[in-house]
């Protein structure tokens, strides 16, 4: 007579990225599982490795045979940061997946092992099933999320009053919202976004991530731009998954502000997601108290602590990735500084070991 399944071991091993049909499998079990992420795809890995060079993991956890938790993993290796195994790279999320939270320490264990194989002296898990015994990492970051209103009017009550007023303004300006992945979405998306981030002090991730992540995710992600003049001045990324949608790389440049543009870009984001058959909204995580963090309270959401896990090896210290970090005060005002040239030269170089 057959064990049952619950006595059999949990095994650990690593996953065949280049393997469609192992791809498959795990995309399912993503699909299937309470808190899949599209961080927890494939999919999220090959473009991070593909767009910045660094190197993809996944690790199985498997009990007769059935997949009971995913770790996705990236190699992230920086000339100035140093290196680190980060679940996942590049995104918000993407801890241990697992049916069972028990599995979660498993998964950790092996995940240490892979780091000191490959000499990398700290892991960080972003969120999932945390393992026991692990130092927790919180009070840094909060999420936004809730469901979507009914229609584009009811959206509209339900921002408050005073940022209410500013969308309407902005409706009035002429504005032009397009959506689309061609050339020229791209092309515009990128010279917005990089823009942005050279605005606000830190260095501008390469194009390429951002082609990868469109070209691997096909119809579950798109870029949305609204465009003065027929001149782009305020854009995101998006992605969609499950219902949901989750506006990741987004800015604007100087004109967007007295025109409202980004208001009206992530006003305008909301129905074309409910379009597309979304029914909530996750506007990513944010640094408790900054910019962003009131931004998107003003919104009318309402921050939920996240908590990360991680370690680090005797002697070592974890990587300190933090802008707003005294530490780094110098660098950011010198950035914003740089001719944009320079910075889109530069920053690619600098921001692909960021993630």
């Amino acid at each position: 007579m057959n064990a049952p399944m619950s006595l059999h071991k949990l095994s650990v091993r690593t996953a065949d990225l280049n393997d469609p049909a192992e791809c498959a499998r795990i995309e399912s079990y993503v699909r299937e599982t309470e808190g899949g992420t599209p961080f927890h795809l494939p999919k999220w890995l090959k473009a991070v490795e593909q767009g910045c060079g660094q190197k993809a993991h996944m690790l199985l956890g498997e009990r007769a045979g059935t997949l009971r938790g995913i770790l996705p993993l990236t190699e992230m290796h920086s000339p100035l940061f140093g290196r680190a195994l980060v679940s996942s790279g590049f995104a918000v999320g993407g801890g241990a997946l697992v049916s069972n939270p028990n599995n979660a320490n498993a998964l950790a264990d092996a995940a240490w092992q892979m780091a000191e194989r490959l000499s990398c002296p700290e892991v960080e898990l972003r969120g999932g099933a945390l393992p026991k015994g692990w130092a927790k990492r919180e009070g840094v970051y909060v999420g936004f999320e809730k469901p979507l209103a009914e229609d584009k009017e009811a959206d509209l009550k339900a921002v408050p009053r005073k940022l209410r007023a500013e969308i309407r303004k902005g409706l009035k300006n002429d504005l032009e919202i397009v959506s689309g992945t061609a050339e020229r979405d791209r092309a515009d998306h990128y010279a917005v976004y990089a823009t942005s981030v050279r605005n606000l002090g830190t260095p501008v991730f390469p194009r390429g991530l951002f082609d990868a992540m469109l070209d691997h995710f096909g119809d579950g992600a798109d870029i949305l731009t609204v465009r003065h003049k027929d001149k782009a001045i305020s854009s995101v990324l998006s992605f969609y998954f499950e219902g949901t949608v989750m506006p990741f790389w987004g800015g604007g440049v100087f004109e967007a502000r007295h025109l409202r543009a980004n208001d009206v870009l992530y006003y305008a984001l909301i129905d074309h997601a409910r379009q597309r058959g979304c029914t909530r909204f996750d506007f990513g995580r944010s640094k408790v108290k900054t910019g962003p963090y009131n931004h998107k309270k003003n919104w009318g959401f309402t921050p939920e602590p996240l908590t990360y896990a991680g370690r680090v090896a005797d002697g070592a210290e974890a990587r300190e990735m933090n802008p707003n970090s005294p530490k780094y005060r110098l660098q950011v005002s010198l950035w914003q500084k740089l001719p944009l040239p320079i910075a889109n030269r530069i920053g690619p170089w600098i921001a692909r070991g960021l993630g």
